[in-house]
């Protein structure tokens, strides 16, 4: 049996060991509850925020950086600036700077227009786009495997869709002998379109105009003129005003009974007799990928620009007939949706 002096010096030698694992405890805990760092990142969006087709790529980026660790209002934040599809390059450096100015770790720019406002702005803060095309030539970026610089990101469409848009019309409205191009007017890109489209007219027999348009009033004095000559058909190029007139593009052409192609599935879903385009909420969740490793410590200058990895042809049924027109099986067989 132990002496008590002995028996007390274990006991205190117990007291010291217990605080001593207390002293080493305490401050382990409270690391682990602090609280994690919260990333910033802005939006730059060309269309409305109540745009239900917005919302739908919103949610898809949102979904995909929740699914990668990224939790809006635990480690980030997001600051959206939106343009309401409206053509004017002065309101979109305006919100290029704001976003700026709240030092982001990131911005995501959306369409061409947003991508050159930022550029304009900032030479420095990681910018990721979607829904841009030609980023090479239109001066974004060195090159698709080496972009250098502070852009990445995912291009929209390829120039050689022009012809292809033009290919399926002719397809379903092999009549026609007129093609109207809807373009607007400041967007450099529609040229390099317009070009490829004009090339495929001269092979399929088509003549190719194009309309430049920048409001509701431009388009439906274009497609007025148009349906005054026979056998005209209308092709819709991608661009934020053509996003959100979609609804009156699409009646303009009901109404004159004009064959027309989109180049998203959103105007097919509308009611336009068919669509054409890459999967947009694919290019979103991709761009969410990318927005996770520079926030990981990755630089836009090391990232390719990527390609759409996935097309869809979309063909409205109800319009076809409406219109009086007999859609081919072999473009019912390969269309990834037939609207009835």
């Amino acid at each position: 049996m132990p002496s008590p002096e002995l028996g007390a010096d274990m006991r205190r030698r117990e007291f010291l060991s217990l605080v001593g694992g207390t002293v080493v405890v305490w401050p382990l805990t409270a690391r682990a509850q602090q609280p994690e760092r919260m990333r910033r990142i802005g939006a730059l969006i060309a269309l409305a925020e109540n745009d239900p087709e917005q919302r739908a790529r919103n949610t898809a980026f949102l979904n995909r950086l929740d699914e990668l660790g990224w939790k809006e209002g635990r480690n980030l934040r997001i600051d959206y600036r939106f343009s309401e599809g409206v053509s004017d390059p002065e309101r979109m450096r305006a919100h290029a700077r704001e976003l700026v100015a709240l030092s982001p770790d990131l911005i995501l720019a959306q369409t061409n227009p947003a991508l050159t406002a930022l550029r304009q702005t900032t030479s420095t803060v990681p910018c990721v786009f979607v829904q841009v095309s030609d980023p090479v030539d239109s001066g974004f970026v060195k090159s698709l495997a080496h972009p250098g610089g502070n852009l990445t990101g995912f291009t929209n469409f390829e120039p050689e869709m022009g012809g292809k848009w033009l290919e399926v019309l002719k397809e379903n409205a092999p009549d026609i002998v007129r093609a109207v191009v809807l373009r607007q007017a400041d967007l450099s890109v529609h040229s390099a379109y317009l070009r490829a489209t004009e090339t495929a007219g001269r092979q399929f027999g088509t003549a190719v105009i194009a309309a430049e348009v920048r409001s509701v009033a431009d388009i439906e004095r274009a497609v007025t003129a148009l349906a005054a000559e026979p056998r005209s058909s209308l092709i819709v190029l991608p661009s934020p005003v053509h996003f959100v007139h979609r609804d009156q593009i699409i009646a303009l052409a009901a109404r004159h009974r004009l064959p027309s192609i989109y180049p998203l599935r959103l105007f097919a879903n509308a009611g336009g007799l068919m669509s054409y385009g890459i999967d947009q909420i694919d290019q979103y969740r991709r761009a969410a990928g990318y927005v996770d490793r520079i926030l990981k410590g990755e630089k836009p200058a090391d990232l390719p620009v990527q390609a759409p990895t996935k097309y869809e042809l979309v063909i409205n049924l109800k319009t076809a007939k409406a219109l009086g027109l007999t859609v081919p099986p072999s473009v019912l067989a390969r269309a990834d949706e037939v609207i009835e």
